[in-house]
């Protein structure tokens, strides 16, 4: 332990502010799927001629509100690896090859992105957080983000796995206590997801597998996060002023995903949108509860911003019904569902990028919430200010 004088010499190194979110940046692969031929391509690379299958599909599909996606997989892979189009071959060599190096790649994309519009080197970040449920190798993609993009090899990494669509605000709340906790520190947040790791040809035996192919996406997505920022020379976005997780004893099972040598085997029960329902507003509640507001009374939901993760139409309609919201307050995650999708942990990214572009439009509600859903049952939440306009 140091001296008295030594313990004082610190205290001005103490956080003097709630963090911020100073830019954001996101990245796709190149290929892009519509919606509305999405089933008969699926069926086709698959050799798959199940009417019944194709008509499930069809029905999803349209159920989903997805117009565009992203995705990894594409004539070139299949050609290269066909045995992915294939049933019941281990093939789960193959598919993390592919999937470590698309999700490294999109990684450095949309970080580097991100790094364009903060407007700062990026040998200033000196924390990186790293978020993905579509990879598994050590040393994992933080590092090799890290190296790719020349950070400092002092950089402190912290790496979030298989924490699926709650991942992205999860990371968002590890950046933002180490942030606080680290005065004149630049955290860089990075997420990246792709479905390659789940692809398989459709069967009886895995309906689940027809909800994935009708509503995931791939893409990354890529945060910095600070306290106190330079004037003039970065622009906060949004405070991050207070965050919380929770799980739901007894909903173990509710979102599974087992690793085999298959691939993903997953399973979505359909119990989830009521899960969410029945516990959001409890969660949100908890969440103001426990955070000193600095004299600013609570506010009624439908007067704050929502930025919720979309993990489909369902629990967006759920989440919309529960807290009496106006259809209006879900624009943007119903929006960044129609266009990219269920992108996993990413989604958050693009959610708050739409929320940005509006407010500079028109002034959105300062007060608001950032929520994900995951495996868990997890909640979690941020309680957030928009600085934005």
């Amino acid at each position: 332990m140091g001296s008295i004088e030594e313990v004082k010499a610190m205290k001005k190194y103490e956080s003097q502010g709630k963090a911020t979110i100073l830019a954001l940046g996101k990245a796709f692969p190149s290929q892009l799927v519509m919606q509305d031929s999405l089933v008969d391509g699926y069926f086709k690379n698959t050799n798959c001629n199940d009417p019944e299958l194709k008509q499930k599909l069809t029905r999803l599909c349209k159920t989903t509100t997805v117009k565009t996606r992203y995705v990894v997989m594409n004539n070139e892979i299949l050609e290269q690896y066909p045995e992915l189009a294939a049933d019941g071959i281990p093939t789960i060599k193959q598919r993390l090859e592919i999937s470590n190096k698309a999700v490294t790649e999109m990684a450095i994309d949309a970080a580097n992105s991100c790094i364009l519009k903060w407007g700062r080197p990026a040998d200033a970040i000196t924390h990186l957080v790293y978020v993905s449920s579509s990879e598994a190798r050590f040393p994992g993609g933080d590092l090799h983000l890290a190296r790719a993009l020349g950070l400092s090899p002092d950089v402190r990494r912290t790496s979030l796995y298989f924490m699926g669509c709650s991942g992205g605000v999860a990371g968002l709340r590890a950046a933002k206590d180490i942030a606080e906790n680290n005065p004149g520190s630049r955290v860089l947040l990075a997420t990246s997801e792709t479905t390659v790791v789940g692809y398989r040809p459709p069967s009886h035996d895995r309906p689940y597998d027809l909800v994935g192919v009708a509503l995931f996406g791939d893409g990354a997505g890529a945060v910095i996060v600070g306290a106190e920022p330079v004037v003039g020379v970065e622009t906060p976005l949004f405070e991050l002023f207070g965050a919380m997780q929770c799980f739901l004893p007894g909903t173990e099972k509710t979102i599974d995903g087992r690793l085999t040598e298959n691939g993903i085997n997953f399973k979505l029960g359909r119990e989830l949108p009521q899960i969410i329902e029945d516990n959001v507003e409890e969660f949100c509640e908890k969440l103001v509860g426990g955070i000193e507001w600095k004299g600013e009374e609570r506010r009624k939901y439908d007067e704050m911003f929502w930025a919720v993760h979309p993990g489909g139409p369902a629990i967006l309609d759920r989440v919309e019904k529960r807290l009496g919201l106006s259809p209006e307050k879900l624009g943007a995650s119903r929006r960044a569902l129609r266009d990219y999708g269920n992108a996993s942990s990413n989604t958050i990214v693009y959610v708050l990028e739409y929320m940005v572009e509006e407010s500079k439009k028109k002034r959105e509600c300062e007060w608001g919430f950032m929520l994900a859903f995951g495996p868990g049952v997890t909640f979690e939440g941020i309680l957030a200010r928009n600085l934005v306009g």
